[in-house]
């Protein structure tokens, strides 16, 4: 695997986007967190140094694998992804811009497939009315049936995204590609947490560039309730006092994150509950399968009540799913 493995496992310890944080404010030191201008110097700075960090880590890593392996058997096992098949969690600044350049084309992509699978639905209901009046001057032999006008429904979407930490950037990359595709639901809502939840779909309204929406979540969503660790427990319960009533059997609810809750109250019941409501729940985990329900991942108590929980690390996963969702 070319260290890739290790290489997550690694970086997962170290909590890089913790870390950052801290040297940017470590940076500035009594400074006013208003100051927008140090506060993006001083981050520039920090996510260069990361990004060597990530490197030498890399590097390191490589060296010892090419001790314990050889170096012909490791160069064998190491490949250029494509920018679909990039591990968005852990993706380095290099790879963000290039999975951004492939969101476009892909958003595009899926738009124009997604019409076509409502336009092939050409047939409605069988018109019974209409087909025994048809058949009338033939007897019933052969029947004629006739159909009513096709109505292609468009799904309701609700999306409600763990933004904390690392899964921060698939939760990003996610909203963005639901949104670029609005147009081909009846409607999109979004919502963020980390152990408090608030409806962001404001922010992506009155805007034809999704990306700017995003870059405001950050800054102007209220998602910190208590410690600003990840409670799904909490959102959960937030998001079904507040909205649950919203859901309808046209309604597809995504939820997105990897279900690590700081082994805090799961409170699994209310995904059962709003899974009785809506159409379909579906949980998109953009760690590897192979993690899951490990440490405080507690994902196990939330399958039973979604109709799918799927690894979904990479644009490629991503699209598949999006494009099954007419």
């Amino acid at each position: 695997m070319g260290g890739t493995y290790y290489l997550y496992r690694t970086l997962r310890n170290l909590e890089l986007d913790k870390l950052t944080e801290q040297l940017i404010d470590a940076r500035n030191p009594g400074q006013d967190a208003g100051d927008v201008l140090e506060r993006q110097l001083a981050r520039a700075e920090v996510l260069a140094r990361i990004d060597m960090l990530k490197a030498a880590i890399e590097k390191e890593i490589r060296e010892r694998l090419v001790e314990d392996r050889g170096a012909e058997a490791l160069a064998k096992s190491v490949r250029k992804p494509l920018p679909e098949d990039l591990d968005v969690m852990h993706a380095n600044r290099d790879e963000m811009l290039q999975l951004e350049r492939a969101l476009r084309p892909l958003s595009r992509k899926l738009a124009v497939r997604l019409a076509r699978k409502r336009r092939m639905k050409r047939r409605g209901p069988v018109d019974l009315r209409h087909t025994v009046r048809r058949s009338l001057s033939t007897g019933g032999v052969p029947i004629d049936l006739r159909f009513k006008p096709p109505r292609p429904a468009k799904p309701e979407i609700v999306v409600i995204a763990d933004i904390s930490g690392s899964v921060a950037s698939f939760a990003r990359f996610t909203l963005l590609l639901v949104h670029a595709l609005s147009s081909q639901f009846s409607k999109v809502r979004s919502f963020v947490f980390v152990d408090g939840l608030d409806e962001v779909t404001r922010l992506f309204e009155g805007t034809d560039d999704p990306k700017e929406a995003v870059a405001r979540i950050n800054a102007e969503a209220d998602v910190i309730a208590f410690d600003g660790h990840s409670d799904y427990g909490r959102a959960f319960l937030s998001f079904h006092e507040r909205f649950a009533r919203d859901i309808n059997k046209r309604t597809a609810v995504l939820i997105l994150g990897d279900a690590r809750n700081n082994y805090h109250q799961a409170n699994a019941e209310l995904i059962a509950d709003i899974g009785l409501r809506a159409k379909a729940v579906y949980w998109l985990n953009p760690e590897p399968q192979s993690y899951w329900n490990s440490g405080d991942s507690i994902i196990g108590q939330y399958e039973p009540y979604c109709d799918e929980v799927l690894e979904c690390r990479t644009l490629r996963q991503l699209e598949a799913f999006v494009g099954r969702l007419m």
